[in-house]
């Protein structure tokens, strides 16, 4: 294993084993890191089509009056002009606007939404919602019963119309719809983390196994595992809560403002309007490294001979040959400025960046073909 998959791999297991601690005494399943190799479920990945077990991921489901439930005011996503069948991405904040959760809202019908949530967070993320929802009809964690698999890359949608049928084509990006498959109307929406066209598939517990067997009968898709799924986010710039974002860090900081709705009322909003006047003490910067070598979590950024900052997620880069990574610093700094990233002895020359660092995904095709 050459040293920069290793310098990846090291915080990424730190990591995967603190999580499946945290899931252990609820009988979370948790994908592996590796199945043939990082670099090579990536890279096929970008070219063909991946199969995630992501069956560790929370869903609740709730069903109440907008009006009533003040579910609106808890999550920074527009409730109200949701269409249903509409996918959206935002985030339940505090007070202090600090992110609680990263989520994704489904809306199922008028008054029924489903809430996908990160494994680690799911119990205090539910206990969040049975405090503040007031007059739910039905507020039910549903993640111990409902399997999620992820088909992600290129060839995803032509491997699952070949299942699901053509329809599966028509889903517009943050979309998703019913579909038959294996004797069951599932849920399958059109999102995806790897910056590729890509499927989420919610099936029940006990169908799983026979659902990952029939997708990976299909020879354009291979099973792909955490580490991948690292790298692949990275490449486009996507936080990883808890490590790039948690309950002491705003979307402003973390430049992720875009995914709030400001013309509503949501909790933390005050206070983030407070920090847009001020100003964010630190902010979210990425850097691509001028050789493979790859930057690690915590490692310290140093620009211009002062310690501004630290890394938050690293790694090779399979698809740019370069080390990147991304992490908070405490001033300005314009990409095209160079930095260092250290940590002891170890010293790597980088240069900000926008993201995403990979630019050529397939994510949002309008149309699929």
């Amino acid at each position: 294993m050459n040293e920069s998959l290793v310098l990846a791999e090291t915080p990424l297991i730190d990591k995967h084993k603190e999580l499946a601690a945290k899931l252990a005494p609820f009988g979370g399943w948790l994908m592996p890191i590796q199945y043939s190799g990082i670099i090579e479920e990536h890279n096929w990945v970008r070219q063909n089509a991946g199969l995630f077990d992501i069956c560790h991921m929370g869903e609740f489901i709730i069903e109440a009056d907008l009006a009533k439930s003040n579910f609106s005011h808890l999550v920074t996503v527009n409730l109200e002009n949701m269409p249903p069948g509409a996918c959206r991405y935002g985030f339940m904040l505090n007070e202090q606007g600090g992110i609680i959760d990263d989520l994704v809202v489904y809306k199922i019908g008028d008054a029924e939404w489903m809430v996908v949530v990160n494994a680690a967070t799911t119990n205090d993320d539910f206990a969040y919602l049975q405090r503040n929802l007031k007059g739910a009809t039905r507020l039910e964690n549903i993640s111990q019963s409902s399997g999620k698999l992820d088909l992600q890359g290129p060839l995803s949608a032509e491997v699952l119309a070949a299942l699901a049928g053509p329809g599966i084509k028509e889903l517009r990006y943050y979309t998703f719809g019913y579909f038959d498959l294996l004797g069951k109307k599932i849920i399958i929406s059109r999102t995806g983390y790897t910056g590729e066209l890509g499927f989420e598939l919610y099936m029940p517990n006990d169908k799983i196994t026979g659902l990952w067997g029939k997708l990976l009968n299909d020879q354009r898709v291979k099973p792909i595992g955490l580490g991948a799924r690292d790298t692949l986010r990275l490449e486009m710039g996507y936080s990883l809560y808890g490590q790039d974002i948690d309950r002491n860090t705003t979307p402003l900081e973390a430049g992720l403002k875009h995914f709030i709705d400001w013309d509503k009322e949501f909790n933390g909003k005050a206070s983030l309007l407070k920090q847009e006047e001020s100003g964010a003490l630190r902010k979210m910067i990425c850097f691509i490294a001028d050789s493979r070598r790859s930057p690690r979590h915590n490692y310290r950024i140093i620009h211009k001979g002062q310690d501004i900052g630290t890394v938050t997620s690293g790694s090779f880069s399979p698809s740019l040959g370069s080390g990147i990574g991304m992490g908070y610093v405490s001033c300005e700094v314009s990409p095209g400025e160079q930095v260092t990233l250290c940590e002891n002895t170890i010293s790597i020359n980088a240069k900000v960046t926008s993201k995403p660092f990979y630019k050529c995904g397939s994510a949002k095709l309008g149309e699929i073909k």
